[in-house]
């Protein structure tokens, strides 16, 4: 037998012996022992299953704020204010204390002074229990909210934020809170419009092709499940994927009727393809700042062109074969024509033939050249049409630039507009107040004529006949705008007269910048025109210094009428 053998028999005939002996003894003092331990037993026992008996609380908290608003905030969350992480460091601490351990002297050490006396188990336990009675109240208040608020309420909650801040990534988030938020989330009703940006990956980066492929399915997985009734759709900052983007949109949303690409490249033929084929009622196209296959579009057009009632696009090399292409009548029922460019592009012309655009889209309400000089060109064969634009309600020809813009070539334009309410001038110095005063425009809203560029500002020699454009459209002009438009004082002053004979409740804006108004022309309209909201008075060299201003909201502009008089 070896040595090893023999020693762990000599124990276990040891063990042997004492348990012989202890059940031998019938002593009292075992018999205390046994019943303390089974006394400890159940006191554990009992504190632990009061412990578990709790309920689990749930993962976020809503309180009523301010202005009837549910602030909803998350007790696992990373906030230092939260209800349930100082319950639980207070626990932590009274267990350490009761115990007694070598942290609680710790932290003895670290403050003599305040350190208190150890408490006692009763009153600790009462009071975890009045603070746990709390929480299970506002539990159970909760739990009652989320179950009995219903979902048509959350959806209108949902539709306000929707128009605010977009469909996309609001609702994605908001459906990852509990079922009946997703069940809200998910109502088609608030996604009919839907702008997708930078929700992957940084602009600027290259995509991996993991991203890519995250892309695509998170793309077919909204088409398939939210936008079954998709009206407008917007992609912003997109360098990839377009293509397949637009496909994906136009087979799966029969309802598609606006698309807008903002600063988006890579766009083919293919893409217009897919919709002319599927998107049968979209009406609108937004090209604004993106690159695109002129030829696809121009294709598109040729063939789905009757069905486009809007379309925007900036000014570019190829790009203007897309405005002769409309002059030729592929668009017949265009209502809305857009063409722009870039504030710190410079000599942007664009050749156009008015009289051939007025005979090819005679449904036009919205025309508009932004910062691009339009020049005149003729028809051949020397047509003189006698068709304009009939249903014209807004015209803008603004430029930050000097624009060779005449009385005749505007006439040529609005000849035949009497429903004209926007006239956006702005930069066109060479249109004159006779060349206005002789439209046939009647009931004119908006009239933009500031002269903002700084190279020919003050060049010119005085104006005058501002008073007959007041004295025309005094009954319903609402915003008026003539910057750096030097008239004389006599002439300003008589058109603000005018100005007053209208209604209290017709002028809401009013732009005087860097012209000669006085304090006795401007008194009657602050006074008079009780409606007046926005007012500009910078740079007026004829008005005390304290007030050359801009002036926003109607109580700032009263307290302007103190410092005139």
């Amino acid at each position: 037998m070896d040595a090893s053998e023999a020693e762990g028999s000599t124990q276990n005939q040891g063990k042997e012996e004492g348990a012989s002996s202890a059940q031998g003894d019938a002593g009292a003092k075992p018999k205390k022992a046994s019943l303390k331990r089974a006394a400890d037993a159940k006191a554990k026992t009992k504190h632990k299953k009061a412990r578990v008996s709790r309920p689990a609380r749930p993962g976020y908290t809503v309180h009523q704020g301010e202005d009837m608003l549910l602030v909803i905030s998350s007790s696992t969350s990373q906030y230092d204010g939260s209800v349930w992480t100082l319950k639980k460091k207070k626990g932590s601490k009274m267990k350490k204390l009761a115990k007694g351990k070598g942290k609680a002297s710790q932290v003895k050490k670290k403050k003599p002074v305040n350190a208190k006396p150890k408490l006692e188990s009763k009153p600790v336990k009462e009071k975890e229990e009045k603070v746990a009675n709390l929480f299970i109240t506002q539990e159970e208040d909760d739990h009652r909210w989320g179950h009995s608020l219903p979902e048509e309420v959350l959806i209108n909650i949902f539709q306000i934020v929707v128009i605010q801040e977009g469909a996309v990534p609001f609702l994605c988030r908001v459906g990852r809170v509990c079922r009946l938020w997703n069940a809200a989330a998910s109502s088609p009703i608030l996604w009919h419009r839907v702008t997708v940006g930078h929700c992957w990956i940084a602009p600027g980066r290259s995509q991996l092709p993991k991203t890519q492929k995250k892309i695509k399915d998170t793309l077919d997985w909204l088409a398939h499940s939210r936008f079954s009734q998709l009206r407008d759709f917007s992609l912003c900052h997109w360098t990839k994927n377009v293509d397949y983007a637009l496909e994906v949109v136009s087979q799966y949303c029969p309802d598609l009727c606006s698309l807008k690409l903002s600063y988006c490249t890579g766009v083919t033929a293919a893409a217009f393809r897919s919709l002319g084929l599927h998107s049968r009622s979209l009406h609108s196209l937004n090209l604004q700042y993106s690159e695109f296959q002129v030829e696809g579009l121009l294709e598109y057009l040729e063939n789905h062109g009757s069905q486009i009632r809007q379309i925007l696009f900036s000014h570019g090399l190829k790009n203007d074969r897309l405005l002769a292409a409309i002059t030729r009548g592929c668009c017949p029922d265009l209502e809305m024509l857009e063409v722009n460019t870039k504030l710190d592009s410079k000599d942007c012309q664009l050749p156009v033939c008015i009289q051939a655009l007025q005979m090819a889209c005679p449904k036009l309400k919205t025309f508009r050249m932004m910062n691009v000089q339009p020049l005149h060109k003729g028809m051949r064969f020397g047509i003189d049409p006698t068709s304009g634009f009939p249903l014209l309600e807004e015209l803008c020809i603004a430029t930050t630039s000097f624009s060779y813009l005449t009385d005749r070539d505007l006439r040529d334009i609005l000849f035949d507009s009497p429903k004209l309410r926007v006239l956006d001038l702005r930069g066109c110095s060479r249109i004159t107040a006779s060349g206005l005063a002789a439209l046939p425009c009647l009931e004119l809203e908006c009239l933009f004529w500031g002269q903002y560029f700084s190279s020919h500002v003050g060049l010119s020699s005085l104006k005058k006949g501002l008073h007959t454009l007041t004295q025309k459209w005094s009954r319903t002009l609402q915003q008026l705008d003539i910057a750096h438009q030097l008239f004389t004082e006599e002439d300003l002053e008589l058109a603000m007269s005018y100005l007053c004979q209208a209604e209290a409740d017709t002028l809401r804006s009013l732009n005087l910048s860097g012209t000669r108004i006085t304090p006795r022309a401007l008194r009657p309209v602050i006074g008079q025109m009780t409606a007046l909201d926005y007012l500009n008075l910078s740079s007026c060299r004829y008005l005390p210094r304290g007030v050359k201003r801009i002036y926003r909201g109607q109580e700032d502009i009263r307290q302007l009428l103190d410092k005139l008089e």
